[in-house]
């Protein structure tokens, strides 16, 4: 069981670190600086390094935070995070969650609206494809 246990906790303290090395490569990306992104947040310098380096694991609603600080989808962060499986991507799916203007239940209705339609495409196409066998 000792084992068992010793596995689990090594995956989640990986899976902390991958989320800070995600976030910290974000912040670099958008060129924020650890103190400007702390600010956008509303966390404190220290609690956001110690994110970063994979010592703490913030809550869902600070991730959102971080999230509208570095103008990134929260989805991503939750995805990174473990909260939330990932999800189909495609280009327009990318284009809708990489849209910083939408707000996220904004771009969860258009998601939901595309994945209606998709759906209903790949039905059409079954029944097209029966028909012509037929």
């Amino acid at each position: 069981m000792e084992r068992v246990d010793k596995a689990v906790n090594k995956a989640v303290n990986q899976a902390v670190s991958d989320l800070g090395s995600y976030i910290r490569t974000q912040r670099k990306n958008a060129q924020i600086s650890l103190r400007q992104l702390a600010k956008l947040a509303g966390v404190s310098n220290p609690y956001l390094s110690q994110v970063e380096r994979g010592l703490r694991k913030p809550s869902a609603e600070i991730l959102q935070q971080i999230a509208k600080g570095l103008r990134i989808s929260a989805e991503a962060l939750y995805v990174q995070a473990g909260i939330l499986e990932r999800r189909e991507s495609g280009p327009v799916v990318d284009a809708i969650l990489a849209d910083p203007v939408l707000d996220e239940r904004q771009k969860q209705v258009l998601l939901d609206i595309y994945a209606s339609f998709r759906r209903e495409h790949d039905a059409g196409a079954g029944e097209d494809s029966q028909r012509s066998e037929e």
